[in-house]
């Protein structure tokens, strides 16, 4: 085809000069194809230049400075306080890799969105303040916080209501022996939140049963209630509004799976006498959707917020793989823990006012809407704990072990209708069920932001600073979470939390 054309224009110069007298086009525009058709032969030759006709956007950049593994509200909020508290714009190349770019399956569009205080840990109360204050600048333009010129507002604060957290089970105030000390027990995490800045209140069950006419308050010894800054918000919100902030900011974002580390070690003699090998991983692969084929990153620091995969994530990396009960030994305690979330339809159920309720028995709900809808269910015990290995519901764990729970605390339950129902990934920390924080003692560049076990949503904001913090100046500066780090797994050091849900 190409020889006709070039006999069809020589066969025809007097047209040919003919068209060239009238601007050009026809010459210009055959001289374009031609150059075309040259780069196109130059790139199928060895050594030629890449086609450019080839879409490589998909690809992730062949170098990062950091590479965040998991695209949800931490790794997000890890880039975000990247590139805020970075001491020259543009100059820390962040890539996060996600391989679900729908996040369909992720934990955070499947959370219920609350968000409280009400901890016993000075440390996380500290990340729910500092939380709640991060979402209440959320819109509040740029640079602050998510806020996008000529992009969309999100909204994600809930409505102004507040958790109701019944206290455990078997504090009674007319208890035999005892009851005044459990009692005193019982208040005690109350002074940790008034003296971290939490407004919460204890009510007496007659002062429970006034405020909520609807709440059954038997076995109720006391009800911790927050005053403000507690309730709920929408998560997809959070999650979709950090994306396009810190698009905004020049973070690359690359839809794929990291299947490799690539480390150098060197060999070091700890205070004790003994060798340890001290890693540093160099270069990340990350395998592309739907193909065989990997593409390598250079990198100086990896930050795992794989969520219910960050186990997987650090093995990959080599932690764990050591003689037992050595720190080359011991593994990210963190694994995958099936949750099931269930909405349901109750026209005489609690009204407007109503907070989001915590029963003594773990069971948990709050309104959805204003249709006299809730969401709500409780997580199972070790005994009951569902297989991982898929997203399907068991209905009847409503109706057994979540159902009547709530139908004891709320009468007009009982003739609640389910309507639909999920199930979500819990980053269980079988550990102390505590999030884990900063970096690994032998892999020195590989970060955690991750374990938190059904909390980590409503700390990401303060949890992504503290990460950012310690890879920009090498220490927590805003709240110190040392207790968080990864050495306690070695130590055998639990940092318990008395007010997991």
């Amino acid at each position: 085809m190409l020889w006709s054309a070039l006999r069809l224009s020589c066969g025809r110069g007097s047209l040919a000069r003919g068209l060239g007298t009238r601007g050009g086009g026809f010459t210009r525009g055959w001289d374009g194809k031609v150059s075309e058709i040259k780069k196109k032969i130059r790139s199928f030759l060895p050594g030629g230049a890449l086609d450019p006709l080839f879409n490589t956007s998909h690809l992730p950049p062949e170098q990062a400075d950091v590479v965040i593994v998991g695209g949800g509200v931490l790794g997000l909020s890890v880039a975000y306080w990247l590139k805020r508290l970075e001491k020259r714009q543009g100059a820390i190349r962040v890539l996060v890799v996600e391989r679900d770019h729908t996040y369909s399956q992720a934990s955070t569009g499947l959370s219920v969105g609350g968000i409280r205080q009400q901890f016993s840990l000075p440390e996380n109360i500290q990340l729910s303040l500092f939380s709640v204050n991060f979402l209440r600048n959320i819109n509040r333009g740029f640079p602050l916080h998510t806020g996008v010129p000529g992009g969309e507002r999100c909204s994600p604060s809930g409505p102004p209501v507040q958790p109701l957290r019944l206290p455990v089970a078997g504090f009674r105030k007319r208890c035999c022996g005892h009851g005044e000390q459990r009692e005193n027990a019982e208040a005690d995490p109350h002074i940790s939140l008034r003296q971290e800045g939490a407004k919460v209140c204890l009510m007496s069950p007659e002062q429970l049963r006034n405020k909520f006419p609807w709440i059954n308050t038997e076995g109720v010894a006391l009800a911790s209630y927050g005053l403000e800054d507690e309730g709920w918000f929408d998560p997809w919100c959070l999650l979709q509004g950090l994306r396009q902030k810190v698009r905004s900011m020049g973070v690359l974002f690359c839809q794929g799976e990291v299947t490799r580390f690539v480390s150098s070690s060197t060999c070091m003699t700890n205070t004790s006498g003994e060798e340890v090998s001290l890693k540093r991983i160099y270069e990340v692969h990350v395998k592309m959707d739907h193909s065989l084929e990997y593409q390598p990153v250079e990198c100086a620091i990896v930050i795992n917020a794989a969520g219910a995969w960050s186990g997987q994530v650090a093995e990959l990396a080599g932690i764990g793989h050591g003689p037992p009960d050595t720190l080359q030994g011991t593994r990210l305690p963190v694994e995958p823990r099936k949750r099931y979330v269930y909405l349901w339809h109750c026209p005489q159920g609690p009204g407007l006012e109503t907070p989001l309720v915590v029963d003594t028995s773990g069971a948990y709900f709050r309104r959805e809407g204003l249709g006299n809808n809730y969401l709500g269910s409780r997580s199972p015990t070790e005994e009951e704990e569902p297989d991982p290995g898929n997203l399907e519901v068991d209905h009847a764990f409503f109706q057994d072990k979540v159902w009547p729970l709530l139908a004891q605390r709320v009468p007009a339950f009982e003739t609640l209708k389910v309507r639909s129902a999920w199930a979500g990934y819990y980053d269980y920390n079988t550990f102390d069920q505590n999030g884990v924080v900063g970096p690994h003692p032998l892999v020195v560049n590989m970060y955690f932001a991750t374990g938190f076990s059904g909390h980590g949503l409503q700390h990401a904001p303060a949890v992504g600073r503290a990460v950012a913090e310690m890879v920009l100046e090498g220490s927590f500066q805003t709240i110190d979470l040392s207790p968080f780090l990864f050495s306690r797994f070695y130590l055998s050091e639990k940092t318990e939390e008395g007010n997991i849900i």
